[in-house]
């Protein structure tokens, strides 16, 4: 996967439970209007493993059940299983828009972060690695949750949005198996039900507004990282 070298900006983004059945009618639709992302496989979708980060008194999670306004949370992400390219990530949520940060570590880092062990600053580091390190000696920020599903995208250049599709979510309490290819994993959404995201910057076209529209669709405000904690806790 290649990251964005833009400069990071909020962006609009909104949720929505969907069954399998209404993603191919949703698919159908847009494929005449949107194109895959250019990092899909032949398949046309890819697998996304990220590892969430909370501190002692399981402070992201609350931000995210109570609506606090900002909040954030960090995370190490990889695709497809592949430990080629980890990107730690900072996702931050304010005034209803959204904001990704993301670095490159490498596979030492994550190990260590995945351990718990805070990598002592230098001035070469990432910011971002820097504060979540910052945040592991302040708070005890720790792994506490993995969550893996696979990621059908599409892109279009006007309002720069992305639709994708997330179905099979899953989650796991296996944080020192991050990089296994195989790890125990339990469902996270009801039965049937997979999960349609929205992303854009100023505005959504009105072609895809009109493509999108379905009877029925349930916006949620709840996270992936939440519904994967929601009865761990």
């Amino acid at each position: 996967m290649r990251l964005s070298t833009n400069v990071p900006a909020y962006r609009h983004e909104l949720k929505y439970l969907i069954s399998t059945s209404q993603i191919e009618i949703l698919k159908a639709r847009i494929r005449g209007i949107m194109q895959p992302d250019p990092h899909v496989s032949a398949n046309g979708k890819y697998t996304i493993r990220s590892l969430y980060f909370d501190d002692y008194h399981n402070r992201c999670y609350y931000e995210n059940e109570n609506g606090n306004d900002p909040r954030a949370k960090y995370r190490i992400r990889i695709y497809d299983h592949s430990a080629d390219r980890i990107s730690l990530e900072r996702k931050r949520k304010e005034r209803g828009k959204t904001l990704k940060e993301a670095a490159i570590i490498d596979l030492e880092q994550a190990n260590q972060l995945m351990q718990g062990e805070y990598i002592a600053p230098i001035s070469e580091q990432p910011q971002l690695l820097q504060g979540l390190c910052a945040d592991m000696m302040a708070n005890q920020m720790k792994p506490v949750i993995i969550v893996e599903y696979e990621r059908i995208p599409y892109v279009y250049r006007l309002g720069n949005v992305r639709v994708t599709f997330d179905t099979s979510v899953s989650s796991s309490r296996e944080t020192a198996s991050f990089f296994a290819d195989e790890i125990q994993k339990r469902p996270v959404l009801p039965r049937g039900m997979q999960l349609l995201e929205v992303k854009f910057d100023e505005y959504l076209p009105d072609v895809i507004y009109r493509a999108l529209q379905l009877d029925n669709l349930q916006q949620t405000a709840f996270s992936k990282y939440y519904l994967s904690r929601k009865y761990t806790i």
